[in-house]
Parts: C-alpha cells; structure tokens; sequence
C-alpha cells in the first residue's frame, strides 16, 4: 500500500526534528520556548526589528549610483590598468557617436554632406564636448607645388562640383583615420564622433546631461529629414543606458513584483494579514541589505540593481513556510498561538538551512573576476541572511498582534494539494521515469 502525504508529512517531521537538529545542533524545546518569548514580547520586538531596519536605512544617505564600466574590471585588472595609463598620459574621456545612413545609401552627395556638416557643427553644443569628428571636418593635407595646405576635407557642401564630390569619396573611402572608422567603406554609412570630458572622477551625475542633449538632437534630425536613418551609440550612450534602464526597472518592475507577490499570497494564504506581514518582512529585508550596501560605500551599479528584486523573490519563501505550517495547525483545532508556536518548532531548522545553503550559493559569485557580482552576491546573501532573522522575528511578532481567521476543518476534509501529494505519490514510478525522460 503507497503512503500518503499524511504519512510523508509524518516522516518528514520526524526528519526534521532528529536529522536536522543533529546535524545543526537545534534543540526543540529552546526554539519552543524562544516562540513563546517571541510571543510574550512581540511588540518590544516590533520595535527593535525598526530600530534596527531604520539604523541600516539611515546608510541610504550615502547611496550612490555608477554608471562606469570600468567597475566591472577588479583594480588589478592587466587591461585596466594599462588603459588607466593611457588616460593618464593622455586624457580621460567619453565618446557619443551619431551614426548616420541617408535613404539612398550615398553619404557622398550635397545634401547628405551638409546635414553631416551641420551636425558637426552643432555637435559642439552638447555639455562637456572637448572635440568633434567627422568626415566633413576632417583634417586634409594636400601639396600644391612645394606647398603643403591643410584644411576641412569638405566645405559649402551645397556649392561642390560633380568632380570635388568624386575626388573627397575617393580621398575619404581611402584615408586610414576615415574608411572604416567615421566612413563605412561602401559609403553608405557614416559617424560623427563627439568626444567628452567630464569634471571629477564620478561622471554618473553628468552623463545623463549630455547624453539628452544629444538625444534631443537626434530628434530634430528625425523630424527634420524623415529619410534619413540617425542613431545613437558610444561609451556616453551605454554608461546613461545603465542609468535609465535601472531607475525604469526601480518604478516599474519592482511595482509589477509587488502586485504579483501579493496576487499570488492572497490566492494561496488566504490570509490578509498573512500577506501584509510578509510583505513587511521582505520589504525590510531589501531595506535593510541595500542600506548596508551604502555603509559600506558600495556604489549601486546596473548589475547589483538587481539585487533587490532577487531579495523580493527569496524572502518571501521563508515567511511562507512558517504561515501555512501555521494556517494548517489552526486549520486542525489549535489556537493561534498555539498554531504559531507550533510552526517555529517546526519549520524554524529547515528554513534556516535554505536561507543559510541559498546565502552560500549567492556568496559563491566572489568567485567571480567581475566586482560587481562580488558586490550583487554580498547583498543578496545579506537580504537572505536579514530575510531569516526577520521571519524569525517580526513575522511571529506581527501574526500574534494580527487578526487572523482560519476556521477549524474536519479531518474528512481535504485540501487540494493533498490529493495531488497522493497522486503523485501513488504513481511516483511512471512520473519519474516520464520526468526523466523529459
């Protein structure tokens, strides 16, 4: 005769209760008498887990946020270190690059070469440009006699011949410093590369200035000349990239996260304040681990952006274990209290040995060469950590000062999930083998 979830449930208990506590050293009665503490002292507790949330959040005043891709190479870095050197000799520098295409795929003709020549001249505009390089402006040495003049490669682009529009293709497809670089060489395609300087070392706070203002001109050559492709790239675009994609997902995943998470509490605790309290618990968890990170001087970057969510995802399983051990106690004639001490005694080892196995597995990315997913396991693993310490604490807390209605049910009846556990455990072999094959 197959076992039921009934007699699973009663030998996993008991696996809880003697391997576990073997092997992590827990002692039942001391976790029962820590519930029941818990209990008796849940608002004092209350105010500690704030107090001790708030002392961790007040690091939220040194939150930074880097847009540098130099971060993701650690400070012995071979390659960053000699690229450190050539800024040190030379200068430091970003880079936007407009990249243009006219409908007709012939950059070489009059009024593709005037929009070039504009632009260039515009280009200067954008906040901390220190150069601006494209084929129109382009710096050309041509002898005449025993002189040698240097001067644009294209001027009035309205007023060239036939032939000076042949001869500055030919000159540009074939100039080493162009064809390839600022001129495709089919030329179809070209660049016009704009070089900034920032002020400082944190460029984070004036990229995004500059990058707008390019933007915004990117727009006016949209509406101003409909057949001509126009896009923007360079290391400027990419570092404000980083930025604006992590503020977006900050207002919008992380919204749609918390509907989500509270869609599905709703549907499987059936219990408001059981929601409401693990959406405290996580919510202080993400506080709480972000906040040290900015004690720390951990600057935010687009990788350990993403931390917080990943946090949001993780905390919620340990509230969720100990609310529907508790739930079901209720469900079978206990008092809430009773219900709740019940579910510390049991689920406190096994949820403390995922958060602790899930921690280490986050720890793991300081195996990495990247810094930052050094810093992103850091933090997951304290949102883990703090995740735990939470459920162990504010959880029972706030469920012992909630309201919570869970009615008492017959052993006749069953819930659902349980005659699924007997389904598949009834027809363990086929599934595996089918599972297997999969």
């Amino acid at each position: 005769m197959a076992p039921t979830v009934k007699d699973c449930r009663a030998s996993l208990a008991m696996t809880t209760h003697r391997g576990i506590s073997g092997m992590l050293g827990f002692d039942q009665g001391m976790i029962t008498v820590y519930a029941r503490w818990i209990i008796r002292w849940r608002w004092a507790v209350l105010v500690a887990c704030l107090l001790a949330v708030t002392a961790a959040a007040y690091g939220l005043r040194n939150f930074q946020f880097s847009a540098d891709y130099k971060v993701y190479f650690g400070p012995d870095n071979p390659e960053l270190i000699a690229f450190q050197a050539f800024e040190g000799t030379y200068t430091k520098s970003e880079n936007i690059l407009f990249v243009l295409q006219p409908a007709d795929k012939n950059v070489f003709s009059r009024r593709t070469l005037e929009i070039i020549r504009q632009l260039t001249e515009d280009a200067w505009q954008i906040p901390y440009s220190i150069r601006v390089d494209s084929i129109t402006n382009f710096q050309h040495t041509a002898a005449e006699g025993d002189d040698l003049t240097v001067a644009d490669l294209v001027d009035q682009p309205l007023e060239l011949a036939d032939s000076r529009l042949a001869e500055i293709k030919t000159i540009a497809l074939n100039e080493p410093a162009l064809a390839g670089r600022l001129i495709a060489y089919d030329g179809g395609t070209t660049g016009v590369s704009v070089t900034l300087q920032f002020p400082g070392e944190d460029h984070t706070r004036h990229l995004p200035e500059a990058v707008a203002y390019a933007e915004n001109m990117v727009a006016k050559l949209r509406a101003s000349y409909p057949d001509l492709t126009v896009a923007l790239t360079g290391i400027a675009v990419f570092s404000a990239a980083e930025i604006q994609v992590s503020e977006s997902d900050s207002f919008t995943l992380v919204p749609v996260m918390y509907g989500v998470m509270i869609a599905l509490l709703l549907l499987f605790l059936r219990s408001v304040s059981g929601t409401v309290a693990t959406l405290v618990v996580v919510s202080l968890s993400v506080v709480t681990a972000v906040g040290l990170m900015a004690w720390l001087g951990i600057r935010m970057n687009a990788s350990t952006a993403l931390a917080p969510i990943i946090i949001l995802t993780l905390g919620i399983a340990d509230s969720v274990h100990i609310l529907l051990t508790m739930f079901q106690e209720m469900r079978a004639g206990r008092s809430k209290r009773d219900a709740l001490v019940e579910s510390l005694r049991l689920d406190a080892e096994p949820v403390f040995l995922t958060s602790l196995t899930t921690a280490i597995g986050f720890l793991s990315l300081n195996f990495s060469d990247s810094p930052p997913f050094h810093e992103l396991g850091n933090i997951t693993a304290t949102g883990v950590a703090a995740a735990w310490v939470f459920s162990m604490t504010a959880l029972p807390a706030m469920m012992a000062i909630f309201p919570v209605r869970i009615k008492a049910q017959t052993e006749q009846r069953r819930l659902a999930m349980d005659r699924f556990g007997d389904f598949v455990i009834k027809r363990r072999k086929p599934l595996l083998w089918s599972m297997l094959a999969v």
